[in-house]
């Protein structure tokens, strides 16, 4: 029997801790990052960087769902960004196998079941990130063609600094909340969700779109440190400029004194 697993993009952020303690559904894992629960007969996993994902659910059951989490979110936008993947449950010792349209899955295998929309969560997560990389590598382009047709950049220390912080906070969103590169824990030790591991990280193209926006982020680094480097100087000349008007202004009051005298 074919279903569909989709995951959405909620919020910035999800309080875990509250969604635990308010949540009457069965909980089937959860730490500080995440909660997986079962739910008659479906599943609903919500991720701290405010993604959640849900299996066997229609869209009454997921609009209601949502709402119950709504208060829990910080910078609720339930944005556009969603992505759906069919899943067909199998009777029996199946094993779980990806191919390009859909997963197959023993119907009692709740781990592999954790593992795809773990995975599909992610990819919501990347195309959110990959967003918000894609803005800011557009914000530093404008500010070196600036540079390039007018010779001085066109922003003062103070909004310098702010855009860095933006995207040092960025990039630390990327770096504590996808996980791209690591096993889950649960394939340790089994070799079927091993493979499907594998296979899910390549039907979502996962690592290659990681790299993108980790490389873009080290680009965007790149051009910040130019900028700091060309505001230091700028600041450094000022600065030597205000100390030789200082010392004009020091030499013209003692030749004026002289003259006094």
């Amino acid at each position: 029997m074919d279903f569909k697993a989709i995951a959405l993009h909620l919020a910035g952020s999800i309080d875990i801790f509250g969604c635990r303690q308010a949540f009457d559904k069965k909980l089937l894992f959860g730490d500080r990052d995440e909660l997986f629960y079962a739910d008659e007969g479906g599943y609903v996993y919500i991720f701290r960087y405010g993604i959640v994902s849900f299996f066997g659910f229609d869209e009454a059951s997921i609009a209601a769902t949502t709402e119950e989490i709504k208060p829990f979110c910080e910078g609720w936008q339930q944005s556009e960004l969603t992505e759906e993947i069919d899943i067909e449950l199998l009777s029996g010792e199946a094993k779980p196998k990806v191919t390009n349209n859909k997963i197959v899955l023993p119907e009692s295998d709740i781990e592999a079941m954790r593992l795809i929309l773990m995975h599909l969560s992610q990819s919501v997560a990347l195309d959110y990130f990959s967003g918000l990389s894609d803005q800011i590598m557009k914000e530093t382009r404008q500010h070196t063609n600036h540079l390039e047709i007018k010779g001085k950049l066109d922003l003062g220390g103070k909004n310098l600094k702010k855009h860095i912080g933006r995207v040092l906070n960025i990039n630390n969103q990327i770096s504590e909340n996808l996980y791209i590169f690591d096993s889950h824990e649960v394939t340790w030790e089994d070799e079927d969700l091993d493979r499907l591991d594998k296979n899910l990280k390549q039907i979502f193209d996962l690592k290659e779109r990681y790299r993108t926006i980790k490389e873009q982020g080290y680009i965007i680094k790149e051009n910040l440190s130019l900028f700091k480097d060309i505001m230091d100087h700028r600041e450094s000349s000022r600065l030597e400029w205000i100390i030789i008007i200082l010392i004009l202004v020091e030499v013209v009051d003692l030749f004026i004194m002289r003259l006094i005298n």
